[in-house]
């Protein structure tokens, strides 16, 4: 069993072509792509002049830069004419959004666009070249065939039963002759049902590689939007983890404090005794309580890192750690918000490793941003042997930072030393803002 074809070159190769509906589904295509072609050619030529008469007041620019723009209808236009041939619409090329809404953003990214311009040369091409030949291979393949096997009618009607014109350029005045053209015609149609499919599939696999995107695109379309919906999914990481701090920040920490106070004054006010002596463990213990707390709100996103940076972050990190840590990190200005969390969630958990397990007397953190990425070092002096994928909860890290394009490798050989490198393109924010992060 043959299975069902999807294009009509796959069809072509099928039995029972002539049959099918496939001749006619690339008659058509070729038919409205001549009409398409056409009325492309008029709307062309008349934008262009137009915006070329008022470009004196200029009045016609916006037109003659909207005339640039004039590729993209025409390509949605092709794109859907391709399930003619092939069984559905073509994919567009994948475009980058605009950076707001709004005419404006929409048109400077569109102009940035090399697929913009790629569509307005098939627009061009389209109406120059490619509708003609569209015209020619129905006329050919089609039109004339299909006039042969008129003969007998024609000579039947309009000739009064004496005689025909075939093709306007010679006469008929027998019947035999009459039904001997319309038997070529017949003969030519069938071969020209093939040369419609030959000529739609060879049109189509032109409008594709302009204005579609290339086969497999489908699975193109889907690792990019996977990789947007990754970062997305980072994004609202990080900014909830923002409002979590915030929130037990302004809230929870607030409340203990004010309750270690009270406890605070509570103790000066009771007499010695037993109620002392509990206001005074309970004070305690709030006292704790807040300890852990911050601690808590320090992990989740320091603030440290919001307000100052990953510099002032990394050396807060390093001042906790539980080995002596050497920091020597150079970075202008401020990096983009999931950058530095990135980079400071892998050195911490770089340090708690090297606390834990490593055995180190020191360690170093170093780098800065070079050449358009952002490089960390970090390396200790302890026993080495460490495994990345061991539990060590820089897996996680290694994935949060191929999100963002970057790569995270370990060196650890036994015996030591330990080195962790991390680098992550980015661009530094505006260095006239040193204290505000970027998106």
């Amino acid at each position: 069993m043959h299975p069902r074809p999807r294009t009509v070159w796959q069809a072509m190769s099928a039995p029972g072509f002539l049959l099918s509906p496939w001749p006619w589904r690339a008659a058509a295509y070729l038919v409205t792509g001549a009409l398409a072609g056409a009325l492309t050619l008029v709307g062309l030529v008349a934008a262009v002049a137009l915006g070329g008469v008022l470009a004196v007041v200029l009045v016609g620019l916006p037109l003659l830069v909207l005339t640039a723009l004039a590729g993209i209808p025409v390509a949605r236009l092709e794109r859907h004419r391709l399930r003619l041939v092939e069984g559905g619409p073509a994919p567009a090329r994948p475009v980058r959004q605009p950076p707001a809404t709004g005419p404006w953003p929409w048109l400077t990214t569109r102009l940035r666009e090399r697929a913009t311009w790629r569509e307005l040369g098939h627009a061009l091409l389209f109406a120059l070249v490619l509708w003609p030949l569209d015209a020619l291979a129905v006329t050919f393949a089609l039109a004339a065939p299909l006039s042969l096997a008129a003969t007998p009618l024609l000579m039947a009607t309009v000739g009064g039963g004496e005689e025909a014109k075939v093709l306007k350029q010679w006469t008929v005045t027998t019947w035999p002759a009459a039904w001997g053209v319309a038997v070529l015609g017949l003969l030519l149609l069938a071969l020209g049902g093939y040369a419609l499919g030959l000529a739609a599939g060879a049109r189509a696999e032109l409008g594709r590689v302009l204005v579609g995107a290339p086969r497999g695109g489908d699975q193109t379309a889907r690792v990019v939007e996977l990789t947007r919906s990754r970062v997305r999914l980072v994004d609202a990481f990080e900014a909830e983890r923002r409002r979590i701090e915030r929130d037990l920040h302004d809230g929870a920490q607030q409340r203990l404090v004010a309750l270690t106070m009270t406890l605070g004054l509570a103790r000066l006010d009771a007499p010695p005794g037993p109620l002392a002596d509990q206001l005074a463990k309970a004070h305690g213990e709030a006292g704790r309580a807040l300890e852990e707390l911050r601690e808590l709100i320090h992990g989740i996103h320091p603030k440290v890192l919001a307000d100052y940076g990953l510099p002032a972050a990394v050396a807060d990190a390093a001042d906790r750690s539980a080995v002596p840590v050497d920091v020597a990190l150079e970075v202008p200005g401020r990096l983009p918000q999931a950058v530095e969390a990135a980079a400071y969630f892998v050195v911490r958990e770089a340090l708690a490793n090297i606390g834990r397990h490593s055995g180190a007397a020191r360690a170093e953190i170093s780098g800065g941003h070079r050449e358009g990425r952002l490089v960390l070092r970090i390396r200790d002096d302890g026993r080495g042997g460490a495994d990345a994928a061991a539990g060590s909860g820089l897996t996680g890290l290694a994935d949060r930072v191929s999100v963002l394009d970057g790569r995270l490798s370990l060196s650890s050989p036994p015996g030591g030393p330990t080195l962790l490198s991390v680098e992550i393109p980015c661009e530094p924010c505006d260095p006239s803002e040193p204290a505000e992060p970027c998106a």
